[in-house]
């Protein structure tokens, strides 16, 4: 069976730091682009970053760049985000994505992704 399961959440002051991790089950991650997407209490879901199967490209939403980074690593069939500079806006669950779509394109956010793991907490609070 197929799946992704996150893990890395948690509680963390403003200016801290988290790293997320995706591991995938059932399946190798080479050709799939994966995505970190969160969800706000009462809020919609919203693409956080992504990094692409065939180069290793990424892309990120505005509020996140220069403090989130996506990463991964095919050999463990496994993709991060280092999550620093933490504010309480980024409180959510986190979840991980994947899609083989589109390969040898630049991933994008608005994308139709196939897999989705449970999600994992991220609560920034002093």
């Amino acid at each position: 069976q197929s799946q992704l399961v996150e893990s890395g959440g948690g509680l963390v002051q403003p200016g801290g730091s988290l790293r997320l991790s995706c591991a995938a089950s059932g399946f190798t991650l080479d050709y799939y682009h994966i995505g970190w997407f969160r969800q706000a209490p009462g809020k919609e879901r919203e693409g956080v970053s992504c990094i692409s199967s065939s180069d290793g490209s990424t892309n990120s939403a505005d509020s996140v760049k220069d403090r989130f980074t996506i990463a991964r690593d095919n050999a463990k069939n496994m993709v991060y985000l280092q999550m620093n500079s933490l504010k309480p806006e980024d409180t959510a669950i986190y979840y991980c994505a994947a899609t083989r779509s589109f390969y040898g394109f630049r991933c994008q956010l608005n994308w139709n992704y196939n897999y989705w793991g449970q999600g994992t907490q991220v609560t920034v609070s002093s």
